[in-house]
């Protein structure tokens, strides 16, 4: 089994609504001459799909793939093709049923957003001058905060921010 030390969460970049399949996301990922869906998992806007099989190698951030398992939910752009979070109640759902299915066997996976994999220029943590892409058009760091582990240091400043909150409140009750 391959080891797991991140979850990366994206986004299609498909419009709100879009019923878009983890088939047609395939066919795109080998027309760009990739080996197969970049993707482990797929949260359509009813059901989870498989994509790449989780013992290979995603196609997922640059530098960041060797240990993630990679998760896509389908939206992510409003209806004029700008950045925006799209995903269903059902989706989070979805999104939450996976990261624990996945936390479950690797229970020290830290959670990063795409655009949390974004290198931090001023060093005070990745911030929306500095993403990379808007993807995956949410705070998936600050959002699934419960979930990391212990030792998670967060590559947001939203998220940074946020931790250091919860902490003193924490000391302060």
């Amino acid at each position: 089994m391959r080891e797991i030390k991140e979850i990366h969460i994206h986004c299609s970049a498909t419009r709100e609504g879009q019923a878009i399949t983890a088939d047609e996301i395939r066919k795109w990922h080998l027309a760009r001459g990739w080996s197969d869906i970049g993707y482990h998992y797929i949260i359509g806007h009813q059901q989870i799909e498989f994509g790449r099989p989780l013992g290979r190698i995603p196609a997922s951030a640059r530098g960041h793939n060797k240990y993630a398992a990679a998760i896509c939910y389908i939206g992510g752009l409003d209806a004029n093709g700008k950045a925006k979070d799209t995903r269903t109640e059902r989706q989070k759902e979805l999104l939450i049923k996976m990261i624990k299915q996945l936390k479950h066997i690797y229970p020290k996976a830290k959670i990063h957003g795409h655009r949390d994999l974004s290198v931090d220029k001023d060093g005070d943590g990745v911030e929306k001058h500095e993403f990379m892409k808007m993807c995956p058009c949410f705070n998936a760091e600050v959002e699934y905060l419960d979930f990391q582990p212990k030792d998670f240091k967060p590559k947001s400043k939203a998220a940074i921010d946020e931790k250091a909150k919860r902490n003193k409140a924490r000391k302060t009750s």
